[in-house]
């Protein structure tokens, strides 16, 4: 019974971890980097996250969280949209 839980714990976490890649957050109309792939901050050290906030055009603001690289480009990792209309 060990054996199995093991195994299938094993699978799961190579399907989640796996598919990490996959379910990558797109860029949207407002996100930065939208136009701007290659976006790169200059002076935010690396690791370090900051927030963008912009208008969604229904009424709703959108929140964006990005990360910035080693080589300070920014990767966005998170998105929420308000409840608000």
């Amino acid at each position: 019974m060990n054996v199995i839980l093991s195994t299938l714990s094993a699978a799961l976490i190579t399907v989640t971890f796996g598919s990490a890649a996959f379910a990558a957050l797109q860029p949207i109309p407002g996100s930065i980097t939208y136009d701007n792939p290659n976006a790169m901050l200059e002076k935010a050290p690396a690791g370090s996250t900051f927030f963008h906030t912009f208008p969604n055009g229904d009424g709703r603001d959108v929140r964006e969280i990005y990360k910035v690289n080693q080589d300070k480009s920014v990767t966005l990792v998170n998105r929420t949209v308000s409840n608000a209309s």
